[in-house]
């Protein structure tokens, strides 16, 4: 073997092994990255060398300020304001609160950007509502922390700042654009699984659609929706960035939430900025142990390894568009999400673009499948939370979501062999994909 295979095996082979024991996230990265410049003979002072260059990035700082965006507004008294929102948009139908749950996270994701937000916040209100009126509390918990996974897709999203940072030269605009109708997409396939589960199980229906009542629900969660629109017509318009566009936004979402809705108080505030800091100091650590981590892999050069390696397995495109898949998918069963896309976006992306698949078509593609990985065990996070709220087994959950996760498998594979559902919107606004 030569030393570049010793020490890509070094760097992986305790990377998957770190893993593997349960070691926290970023301690793995970073002692392997530290593992790989010990076999190199390189000096150490690389290591934080290149986590400071990690993180020396204006795009990123928009991360901050994004998840300060969505704990504020999510503790900010909204919850109740998009359910009743939704209710009076899809309540009327058969299992009438599973779409008022799918429908309210796509509107809460918009807000948070977080999928374990939603779970939280939603799960606590509408598994415990949709069990008194008689569904299934495994059925309730699944449509719960599958439909949560809209919020990763519809901007503004913390992760997709990541991806667009990772994967460099892509704007984080048209990649907002890019997710609308992907989440769109992933709310009517949840929706259609849900319906037909409903029908078979005689699960009740809400009152008949009613014009007035949607409008008056629409004018109470007006200033909620506002701060989406704030933005994303800002950026898309070229008003501001997405950084600054950030900013803006977490300044309004505190006089909202503590004059508008009045669902904070300055004590809440504190306590909020406390866990936007416990957060964003696990995003950052990440973000930096993961630069040096793909320093290494650069160096090595992996990604063209890893490139050959899928294109010797087959040619067609077909075929490695499922393997990136696949393996995204397997390394969200193993892998928190932010972690994934730092590492594998270098490695995987060229291989994507190779077979004519946009870097913000794989964006898209990426973050679908890093959701589907935090519903998954053994590492599966919102999973977690989702079983913790309801009170139910993780086994229990689980099997409750094996429909759900063909209706997410569904709509992965048509966001990946039809790259206009993710595009369109994105050129429609000038972009360049």
């Amino acid at each position: 073997m030569s030393p570049e295979d010793i020490a890509t095996l070094v760097l992986l082979g305790s990377f998957f092994a770190m893993i593997l024991l349960r070691f926290p996230i970023a301690y793995a990265v970073g002692l392997s990255t530290v593992f790989c410049l010990i076999s190199q003979g390189q000096a150490l002072v690389t290591f934080p060398q290149q986590m400071v260059k990690g993180i020396w990035s204006f795009s990123l700082m928009a991360v901050p300020f994004f998840i300060t965006m969505g704990v504020l507004m999510g503790t900010g008294g909204i919850s109740d304001k998009l359910i009743a929102l939704a209710n009076s948009l899809v309540g009327w139908m058969r299992g009438g609160l599973a779409m008022v749950n799918i429908v309210a996270s796509y509107f809460f994701g918009g807000i948070s950007g977080s999928a374990s937000a939603d779970t939280a916040s939603l799960g606590s209100i509408l598994i415990p509502m949709m069990v008194d009126q008689g569904y299934d509390a495994d059925f309730s918990t699944a449509v719960t922390i599958t439909s949560s996974c809209e919020g990763l897709l519809v901007p503004p999203s913390h992760n997709m700042v990541i991806y667009a940072t990772t994967a460099s030269g892509i704007s984080v605009g048209a990649l907002f654009m890019a997710g609308y109708i992907p989440g769109a997409l992933l709310a009517i396939s949840l929706m259609v699984g849900s319906y037909i589960i409903s029908v078979k199980r005689n699960y009740p229906k809400g009152a008949p659609f009613s014009l007035s009542f949607f409008l008056k629900e629409l004018a109470k969660s007006f200033w909620a929706l506002a701060a989406v629109l704030i933005v994303v017509v800002g950026v898309v318009g070229g008003v501001f960035t997405a950084t600054e566009s950030a900013a803006i936004a977490v300044v309004y979402s505190l006089f909202v939430s503590v004059f508008i809705y009045r669902g904070l108080n300055w004590k809440g505030v504190w306590k909020a900025l406390d866990t936007c800091i416990e957060t964003l100091a696990i995003v950052l650590i990440l973000i930096a142990t993961s630069a040096a981590f793909g320093y290494c892999l650069t160096t090595l050069h992996v990604p063209l390894k890893a490139a050959n390696l899928i294109k010797s397995v087959s040619d067609n495109p077909i075929i490695i568009a499922l393997m990136l898949n696949l393996i995204l998918l397997v390394l969200g069963c193993i892998m928190d999400m932010a972690p994934i896309i730092l590492i594998a976006t270098p490695i995987l992306l060229p291989v994507a673009q190779s077979i004519g698949i946009s870097a913000i078509q794989f964006g898209v593609m990426v973050i679908l499948n890093c959701g589907i990985g935090l519903l998954t065990p053994p590492v599966g996070s919102v999973l977690f939370i989702g079983s913790a709220v309801a009170k139910l087994p993780m086994e229990k959950v689980v099997k409750a979501t094996l429909p759900f996760y063909l209706c997410m498998l569904i709509t992965l594979l048509l966001l990946t062999f039809i790259p206009a559902i993710s595009l369109w919107l994105p050129m429609y606004f000038g972009y360049s994909v």
